[in-house]
């Protein structure tokens, strides 16, 4: 299989460093292993800001629910806090009156472990679903993690937020500004019941920019909307997905209306580089594939059209069997609800044209062999009716994820 570069191309205006959330200044990370786990992986992590920073997030629209998704909305509307408490290998959702106990404990025993202010952490959970958490293991690992803060505890943090993910997912970017340098880093994770609708992915970042909270919240949800919101591996929106941000300000770099632009840019392509890494590693995969819909009538036709193809399990499958079945991906497009005119459409897998003017293109079959022999594979769809577009990210259907899901709570 051909491979091809799995970093996305990144605009002049900022540097790339490869980083994660202790990159930018004045935050420090740490993941530890308490027991929730029966693999004894990492699985609690703290982010914290040395000072109070402002807050933004945005949280599934799942009406089941963790109950830290609530816990979360009410504190982001504060405006300000201070450290996030990660647990993987238990959602801790559907768990009644004591899981959302166990959640607010979890919050309570972060800001007592580091004399933080009330209300000042936010939470967040993953793993299997309904199962109280086993909140023993949880108090001393809240102690031990809190101990073992420090500025190199990014991919810790980054490990301790894994479920079925098989790579750690962080990244981070420089920026300039007209003040000054500020920095951004990211940690995510998700591999499954991946379709946000944002608002069992996450995604948390870190600035050191200052920044007001209804500016951040307004960025973070443009950046979100052409990120997560645009990500699919299998159609379900699971009951914890959030993406949570703090700024702290460390930088002494204030964002002003200049700027927002700017900064805007750098979280949008920070967001979609972890959206592409989740898709990228989803449960099984084998291709990160990008479907890319142009000349709908409107972008929200455009979006339905390719989330339909991005989330057809035979559109998946034949992926993953390297069959270059673009009958699969019409008829997606066809059933999707966008208005499509099938004798005016042009579809490419690859940069290879398969319908030109609704007329198929009879390839050779060396040609069609290859055609997806690649680790990432780009299908555009033109219905040529109208100026709507949409790029949404998925992954190819294997074996495994039959496998992975069938087993998930043994």
């Amino acid at each position: 299989m051909r491979q091809t570069d799995k970093s996305p191309e990144a605009p002049d205006t900022f540097n790339v460093t490869g980083d994660s959330v202790t990159f930018p200044r004045g935050f420090r990370a740490s993941g530890v292993r308490c027991g929730i786990k029966r693999s004894g992986k990492l699985d609690l992590a703290i982010i914290a800001s040395d000072e109070p920073a402002t807050v933004a997030g945005v949280l599934t629209t799942n009406q089941v629910r963790a109950a830290c998704v609530d816990i979360n909305r009410q504190r982001i509307a504060q405006g300000t806090a201070q450290a996030i408490v990660v647990n993987s290998g238990n959602a801790n959702a559907f768990t009644g009156s004591q899981g959302h106990k166990d959640a607010v404990e979890l919050c309570t025993l972060t800001e007592s472990a580091l004399n933080l202010p009330t209300h000042s952490a936010l939470g967040a959970s993953t793993g299997i679903i309904g199962e109280l958490l086993p909140m023993q293991n949880v108090r001393a690992g809240i102690q031990e993690a809190a101990a073992q803060l420090s500025e190199d505890g990014g991919l810790k943090a980054a490990e301790a937020i894994m479920t079925t993910d098989l790579v750690m997912k962080h990244q981070s970017v420089e920026v300039a500004v007209s003040a000054g340098t500020v920095r951004i880093g990211a940690i995510a994770k998700g591999s499954g019941m991946i379709e946000p609708n944002m608002a069992t992915m996450f995604c948390f970042l870190t600035t050191d920019a200052s920044i007001g909270a209804d500016a951040l919240q307004a960025l973070l949800k443009t950046a979100v909307d052409h990120s997560f919101n645009s990500l699919t591996v299998d159609g379900d929106t699971s009951t914890n997905d959030m993406v949570l941000m703090l700024a702290n300000g460390a930088s002494g770099v204030a964002i002003g209306d200049e700027d927002l632009g700017r900064f805007g840019s750098a979280l949008t392509w920070l967001c979609q580089d972890m959206a592409k890494a989740i898709a990228r590693d989803g449960e099984g995969a084998t291709k990160l594939v990008e479907v890319r819909v142009a000349g709908a009538v409107s972008s929200e036709d455009a979006r339905r059209a390719a989330k339909t193809i991005a989330n057809s399990p035979l559109v998946k499958t034949a992926l993953f069997g390297e069959d270059p079945n673009w009958g699969r991906v019409v008829a997606a497009a066809g059933r999707s609800g966008a208005k499509v005119s099938q004798d005016r459409l042009d579809l490419a897998v690859n940069g290879e044209a398969l319908v030109l003017n609704g007329e198929p293109v009879r390839l050779a079959d060396e040609t069609r062999r290859e055609l997806l022999d690649t680790d990432t594979v780009t299908i555009d769809l033109n219905l040529n009716l109208g100026s709507g577009q949409a790029t949404v990210w998925t992954c190819d259907f294997s074996y495994d994820y039959i496998k992975i899901n069938a087993e998930y709570h043994t």
